[in-house]
């Protein structure tokens, strides 16, 4: 599945969500997806949350 493909699914999950539940549930849709993307990330690998800590705090970006 290409990233265009990724992003029209979750474009329609959004979507569908705001018209079947309102705005401020299709905003909780959206973060509950940003939130599963991170852990996938971290469980795959590609993503050192002490990195992402560390650039938060200022003491180092990349």
């Amino acid at each position: 599945m290409s990233a265009t493909d990724r992003g029209m699914l979750i474009g329609a999950v959004l979507a569908l969500a705001a018209v079947a539940f309102g705005f401020w549930s299709m905003v909780l849709v959206a973060l509950f997806v940003l939130v599963g993307y991170g852990v996938g990330r971290v469980l795959e690998g590609k993503l050192d949350l002490r990195s992402v800590a560390d650039a938060l705090r200022g003491r180092r970006s990349s």
